[in-house]
């Protein structure tokens, strides 16, 4: 099945630091030194982007951390649920912008 995203792409990552090195190198260091053991684990911090690549709904993500977790002893019940934390989150930040539109109405009411 052809789809948008293709998982092989994913293995490209890499690549986006061909044509702009310094840029490239800055990224991937970083992005490292993120995911190295810290006061969290590296199983914590997967287990945190697995549950925001579905926030962001990054397909490749998805894939990277599902598979990442996994190697690191995580089961699918604690990743289900890591990723519920991040729904909840996600709707109750859009549900909680609903205020907003009670201040306007309320503002606007005669």
């Amino acid at each position: 099945m052809e789809t948008y995203y293709k998982p092989e792409d994913l293995e490209k990552f890499e690549t986006m630091g061909e044509k702009v090195p310094s840029l490239g190198e800055k990224f991937f260091d970083y992005y490292g030194a993120v995911f190295a053991e810290g006061a969290l684990t590296a199983r914590e911090k997967s287990l945190i982007a697995l549950a925001v690549a579905h926030t962001v709904q990054c397909p490749y993500c998805i894939d990277a951390y599902t598979n990442d977790c996994l190697e690191k002893g995580l089961n699918e019940e604690q990743m289900t649920e890591a990723i519920h934390v991040a729904t909840a989150i996600r709707g109750g930040a859009s549900l909680v912008h609903g205020v907003q539109m009670k201040n306007i109405v309320e503002k606007l009411e005669f």
